[in-house]
This record gives structure tokens, C-alpha cells and sequence, in this order.
């Protein structure tokens, strides 16, 4: 499991985003033991963002990275070092453990200033700039964690939940770079399997619109512009990610999982990030609904979709999800508007946080169940291999190391 970085992190990620929401809601009802300054409802944003989809961070970094590169991939005693670093860090937040803020706010700090730090020496190494954006917006989220644990310290709880805002839009800014990396080679690999051609190109102006104009609304936060400046800034940036929707019109092919879950990744956050914006120009909904379909939605469906197709690809397998993930995906799918729909006026007849906190759930334990057996064996490649034959495998299959290089292509 530490041969690559997605065979340890995302089965942490999957777990940690499946554990937490149930003690959260329905274990321990909206509260954490040791949580008596900040509140919990900051520590479950927290611990979503840096624990779940921190983890899945890793994840991805480490495994696509020595791709984009061609470089050896992190392994063993250096991905157990960011597992225990990262697992500090949930013992402390888990909990709610105020004593203890200090631990694991070093621990989190420490993880992704080793990530920034791995980005930017493979850059320097390979005389590369493909790798500066992401280095970039972990750097955002390396002030956004350092600014959101300030606070926590000193108990200033306006400033802590501004900052985690702005944390879960650094994950969306670095979700818009991965979809843009990601979406392409799927899209070719689904219209052809054979990989003899590469029939979709999409308009090059897409590819990072999204993180850039999330950029422009940060940079307008810092600024403090008015409510409404501010609202029209995240509008745009969501209708950005709208905008990208369309990569998805490939004829009856856009009906496959593959594709259905990255479209629906950025429908997500592009109608989350609107309805965050109208709720700054007096829109009669809080801006938690927007902020929920985004994060929750948008970050969370990328997510899943992720761990599914590096899932498959890097262990040899062809694209082609089961029926019981396809079940996972849709149940986040339903977790997302069970959140969101009583905030907006729509009455359930069940209690809307449990069956959204239970389904949510379900969808991620659902994902470690059918990919657990992938990601504890060896890639199909390097099973046949002889007895004599150490060499580390890279990515396992030659259709695996075809779709990286078209990922690391402008």
C-alpha cells in the first residue's frame, strides 16, 4: 500500500469522509467531546476539508506528479511519515481536542509544506512550470490553514469561519486544475479505448478559467470589496465551472459514469459557488446552501471521481465502473440535496441531516469496499512478472503511463 501515494491515501480519505460525518450527526449529535472553545460545527469543516479531501490531496499529488514528470514516485518510510503527519492531525480534530489545537495544527502545516516543498523541487529539478499552479494554490491553503488555526488559538471565531470559507474554495481552485488535467484523457480514453486517436480537444480557454477567477474573488476577499462585489466575483468564478459542463456533450458516450461524475463535479461547484454569490447579493437563502452544494457536491463528486478512475487506471484495470459504485456516486449525488433542499424551503419527511450524513457516507464506504481488493494487490502487470524481476513499477500498464502523458500535455 505505500508503493504509490492513491493505494494508502485515498482508502484514508474514503474512510475518514465516511467516519466522520456519522459520529458527527449521528453519534455524538452535532458535537465533539473535547471541543469547548471552537465550535464544533468549525471543527466538522475543518476536518471534511483538511482531513477528507486533505487526504485525498496527497493522494493525487503523489501519484500523478512523478507522472507528469517522470519521476520516481514517493514510497514507503516518506508516505507513512505524511500517513502519520495527516493522522495526527484527525486524532486531534476528531475529537475537537481544543487542548491539543497546537499538535495538530503543526501536524497539518507540516504535511502540506512537504507537499509545497515536493512540487517545487521536482519543478527546479525537471525544469518544468506544469507543476507551479498546484504549488501555488497549496501555498493558499497553507495560509488559509496557518490563518484558520490562529484563530482557533485565540478564539476568534469570526475570523476562523472567514478563513475556513476560504479553505474550501482553495480545494475548489484546486479541484478546477484537476478536472482540467483529468477530463481530457478521460474523454479520449471513453470515445476511443484503443487510444489510436485523440478525437476531443477542448477550447484551450477552459482549462483554467475557474481557479483563475476563484483566484480574482480571493484576491477581492483580501481586498474586502463590498458584499456585492464580492458575490458577483464567486458568481463568476461558479459560472466558470458551468462553462466546463459543456466538455461533457460527447454525443450518447456522455452517459458513461466516467464522464456523468466530472461533469457533475463541476455543475456542483459552479451552481453551489452561484448560490453563494446570490446569497451575498440578498438572495433569501444562507450561504451555507451554496457552500454546501460546492464543497459537498462539487469538491465531494470530483473527489469520488478521482479515487474511481486512478483507482482502475493505476492498477491495470480499463475504465468501467460497477453497479454498486455507480450507487455510491448517485448516493452522493442524493446526500447533497438532502443537505441542501429543507434550507431551501423544501420540507422532508425524514430527518434531512441523517439521511444526508447516512447516504453520503454510504457512497464512500461503498467506494472502499469495491476498490479495496484493487488497491491491496499488486497492478495486472506486475503480477505476471517473474520471481527475479525487482523493478519498481511506475503506474502498472502501458495504458496507464498513455493517459498520464496525455494529462502532463498542454
Amino acid at each position: 500500500m505505500s508503493d504509490e501515494g492513491f493505494r494508502l491515501f485515498f482508502p484514508l480519505g474514503a474512510l475518514y469522509a465516511a467516519i466522520f460525518p456519522l459520529l458527527w450527526v449521528l453519534a455524538l449529535g452535532f458535537d465533539l467531546p473535547l471541543a469547548h472553545t471552537v465550535p464544533p460545527s468549525l471543527w466538522h469543516a475543518h476536518e471534511m476539508l483538511i482531513g477528507a479531501f486533505g487526504a485525498a490531496l496527497i493522494g493525487f499529488l503523489t501519484t500523478a506528479v512523478p507522472e507528469w514528470t517522470d519521476t520516481e514516485p514517493l514510497r514507503g518510510r516518506s508516505l507513512w511519515t505524511l500517513a502519520g503527519l495527516w493522522t495526527t492531525g484527525r486524532l486531534v480534530g476528531i475529537l475537537g481536542w481544543d487542548g491539543l489545537g497546537a499538535v495538530g495544527a503543526l501536524a497539518d502545516l507540516a504535511w502540506m509544506v512537504a507537499m509545497f516543498g515536493y512540487l517545487i523541487s521536482l519543478s527546479i529539478r525537471r525544469r518544468t512550470d506544469r507543476l507551479l499552479a498546484f504549488a501555488f494554490w497549496v501555498a493558499v491553503l497553507i495560509g488559509c490553514l496557518a490563518m484558520t488555526r490562529l484563530a482557533f488559538l485565540t478564539a476568534d471565531i469570526d475570523r476562523a469561519t472567514t478563513t475556513i470559507h476560504l479553505a474550501g474554495y482553495t480545494f475548489l481552485g484546486l479541484l478546477g486544475l484537476a478536472l482540467a488535467r483529468v477530463t481530457v484523457p478521460v474523454t479520449n480514453l471513453v470515445l476511443d479505448p484503443s487510444e489510436r486517436s485523440s478525437p476531443f480537444r477542448p477550447h484551450p480557454g477552459r482549462a483554467n478559467l475557474a481557479p483563475g477567477l476563484l483566484l480574482v474573488a480571493l484576491a477581492g476577499h483580501a481586498a474586502e470589496v463590498s458584499p456585492a462585489v464580492g458575490g458577483y466575483l464567486i458568481m463568476a468564478a461558479g459560472a466558470a465551472f458551468l462553462d466546463r459542463v459543456a466538455e461533457a456533450f460527447i454525443g450518447r458516450e456522455a452517459a458513461r459514469a466516467e464522464i456523468l461524475m466530472l461533469a457533475g463535479s463541476s455543475a456542483f461547484a459552479g451552481t453551489g459557488l452561484i448560490l453563494t454569490g446570490a446569497s451575498a447579493l440578498g438572495a433569501p437563502w444562507p450561504a451555507v446552501v451554496g457552500l454546501h452544494v460546492a464543497l459537498m457536491g462539487g469538491l465531494g463528486l470530483g473527489v469520488f471521481a478521482v479515487f474511481c478512475i486512478a483507482g482502475l487506471l493505476h492498477t491495470g484495470r480499463p475504465l468501467g465502473l460497477s453497479w454498486p459504485v455507480r450507487l455510491g456516486a448517485m448516493a452522493l449525488t442524493a446526500s447533497v440535496l438532502l443537505r441542501v433542499l429543507p434550507d431551501l424551503g423544501v420540507p422532508l419527511p425524514a430527518p434531512p441531516h441523517a439521511l444526508a450524513a447516512l447516504t453520503w457516507s454510504g457512497g464512500f464506504l461503498i467506494w472502499t469496499a469495491a476498490f479495496w481488493p484493487l488497491v491491496t494487490r499488486p497492478a495486472l502487470a506486475d503480477q505476471s512478472r517473474a520471481p527475479d524481476q525487482n523493478q519498481p513499477a511506475t503506474c502498472g500498464t502501458d495504458q496507464s503511463n498513455r493517459w498520464q502523458s496525455q494529462v502532463s500535455s498542454p
